[in-house]
């Protein structure tokens, strides 16, 4: 069987990235402007939200299409959980809305996804559990180094951000007003609310009770506890109603059965990945809050009122994660927000285009926000 949802299988699909560090133009030329070309940027003594110095911090990152002479073409990409760069190909390519042929694209990977500066890949005194906390902000800082050092980029046409590339995007929002021309948010909020701290800690309980975790200094993976916080996530990743139409059915083999879909989804959830960036990941996502930017004091709705970037805020209608409930409530304090709901059963996942339908409504929505607007 297999994989059953686009983006999560991309989380694997680390093709060829050079681990030492290459900047842009030391990159080999890419065939196609809707592949990706890969590079890492090195940011020395990076300093954390959380206090500690990182003596070097990577990022890696993807780029399709070519920057122009003037430098004002470019749209940002951020990343989403464990994903890599690869994550918005549904956006990108002839036919979809981000056309290579007109604009420059810089896809971005949190830390802690395992390629990008990890608790996996980083030396002690940092290693595994000893890795700081990042936060949402920690990787808006790189990604505006990144932009401004290596690629000379100064201000961006878009920024377009799903789960916690949304965070990233309405962070961008609020740190950086000027940054960009507009913003687009799918299935992902401003802030992690209880609710959401609940389920996450609930995940990392599942990993965690494993012996063999060793309080994150386990010398073998501890499998038993990946595949119960997978578990424990597949519980949330889709509507009630996708389970009950079983509209998994869609994109298996004729004959799957439901125990062989949560077996795949249990054991092969997301392959390869290293329970300590899995927690570390987790954690950058609780701590999520927009209103932490210094100056607001921890007042979400005053950070939610100062965006002054236009936003069309794409939250599904049918999101566990990041209920449509909450969406509403933000975008309330949002000033001339576009607040476009997804129509569809797939839960957190419409936000990536799981299905030509969403996929449909997700590329036309968003190439007729970007289109310049006539006078």
């Amino acid at each position: 069987m297999r994989p059953l949802l686009p983006f999560f299988a991309l989380i694997a699909a680390v093709v060829g990235f050079n681990p030492i560090g290459l900047r842009a133009q030391d990159a080999p030329a890419s065939p196609r402007p809707d592949r990706a070309q890969h590079h890492v940027f090195v940011l020395e003594k990076f300093r954390t939200e959380s206090g500690p110095t990182l003596p070097q911090a990577r990022v890696v990152y993807g780029t399709y299409g070519h920057l122009n002479a003037a430098r004002d073409n470019a749209i940002l990409l951020p990343s989403h959980y464990m994903a890599d760069h690869h994550g918005y190909e549904w956006l990108i390519g002839p036919g979809k809305a981000l056309d290579t042929a007109k604009v420059f694209l810089v896809a971005t990977e949190l830390f802690g996804n395992g390629h990008s500066s990890s608790p996996s890949n980083t030396p002690e005194p940092f290693h595994g559990p000893r890795f700081p906390v990042m936060t949402i902000r920690d990787n808006v800082e790189a990604g505006h180094q990144l932009l401004a050092q290596d690629l000379k980029i100064t201000h961006l046409r878009a920024i377009i951000g799903f789960s916690m590339g949304a965070q990233q995007a309405f962070q961008w929002a609020v740190s950086y007003p000027a940054f960009a021309d507009r913003i687009v948010a799918t299935s992902g909020t401003a802030k992690t609310y209880p609710h959401g701290i609940v389920r996450l800690e609930g995940q990392i309980a599942a990993l965690t009770a494993d012996a063999a975790f060793k309080d994150g200094d386990y010398t073998a993976p501890p499998t038993k506890g990946i595949e119960a916080f997978a578990t424990v996530w597949t519980a949330w990743l889709y509507s009630q109603e996708w389970w009950r139409r079983e509209l998994w059915k869609a994109d298996s083999k004729p004959g799957t059965t439901f125990e062989q879909v949560l077996h795949e989804y249990r054991t092969n959830f997301i392959p390869g990945g290293d329970a300590n960036d899995l927690i570390l990941q987790m954690r950058t996502w609780e701590a999520n809050n927009v209103g932490n930017t210094p100056g607001f004091g921890g007042d979400v709705e005053k950070a939610l009122r100062s965006i002054k970037t236009p936003i069309m805020y794409m939250p599904s209608e049918t999101d566990l994660y990041f209920p449509l409930t909450d969406a509403r409530y933000e975008a309330a304090f949002i000033p001339g927000v576009l607040l476009k709901p997804i129509p569809s059963l797939w839960g957190h996942t419409a936000g990536a285009a799981p299905n030509p339908v969403d996929a449909k409504f997700l590329n036309d929505n968003i190439r007729n926000f970007l289109a310049p607007k006539r006078r």
